[in-house]
């Protein structure tokens, strides 16, 4: 209880002098409420829109999480190809960097086009934004594995699956969970991202409330995309103290 009012703590205080500043600033007329609105307008219009917020929150935690968990599941598969052997590295890993370095505003039409308006669209732009942080961070932590304990699995005679599994893996905990961490805020972006073009989700609202000059309304929304990062991110750094604090460094109390 101390550790967790620890850290919740210092953010609610923060959180809380910037919304005080917010509000007498704009109440004061020292920034222009159409550039930035009230925090009391903001939930005004977070209560008058609640249920369309709503279905749109889900449809979007919907598909962020989906496109995270398979952003997980391929990105560490694909990490462990790769750490195979160097030949292999060298000639795929560009193709991860692929991932990475492209815009995904620019191939968002063509996820639509390949997979139809539809949540399938979103996933995939959550996916492709969200996979190489995961690959990158994984493929580290597998070459990173200590040389002397590889020697003395050797040693012992441990096959490539054992030394994998229970010296490798392992080993690269930190690593995973520091790439997944990213992954949970990126895969949020993309979702929404995606949802610009395809018109569904929290996405989707905020087109609508640019056109409709509901800037109120845009801030409620993406006050609800960064809540919704917070609480993925938090839920990755949950399960990487669970399954490190008993053992790596920095997660021992």
């Amino acid at each position: 209880m101390t550790r967790l009012f620890r850290d919740i703590f210092p953010p609610v205080v923060v959180l809380l002098a910037v919304i005080a500043a917010t509000e007498l600033t704009v109440a004061r007329g020292w920034i222009a409420p159409y550039l930035v609105p009230r925090p009391t307008q903001i939930l005004a219009a977070t209560v008058e829109n609640a249920r369309e917020l709503f279905t749109a929150t889900a449809s979007t935690t919907t598909a962020a999480m989906a496109g995270f968990l398979l952003s997980a599941c391929v990105g560490v598969s694909l990490a462990i190809v790769l750490s195979a052997g160097g030949w292999v590295q060298r000639a795929f890993y560009p193709y991860a960097v692929f991932f990475q370095t492209v815009p995904i505003i620019a191939i968002a039409p063509l996820l639509v086009i390949w997979f139809g308006f539809d949540a399938r669209a979103v996933i995939a732009s959550s996916f492709i934004v969200s996979v190489f942080p995961v690959i990158a961070n994984t493929l580290t932590g597998l070459r990173s594995t200590d040389p002397a304990l590889r020697d003395l699995f050797r040693l012992y005679g441990a096959g490539p699956v054992a030394s994998l599994c229970k010296l490798r893996i392992p080993f690269a905990a930190p690593s995973i969970f520091t790439g997944l961490r990213v992954a949970a805020g990126l895969a949020v972006i993309g979702t929404i991202v995606g949802e610009f073009i395809v018109g569904t989700g929290l996405g989707g609202l905020i087109v609508v409330a640019r056109r409709e000059q509901r800037v109120d309304k845009v801030f409620a929304i993406l006050l609800l995309s960064a809540a919704l990062g917070i609480v993925l991110f938090t839920l990755v750094n949950t399960a990487g103290r669970l399954v490190m604090r008993r053992w790596h460094a920095s997660e021992i109390e």
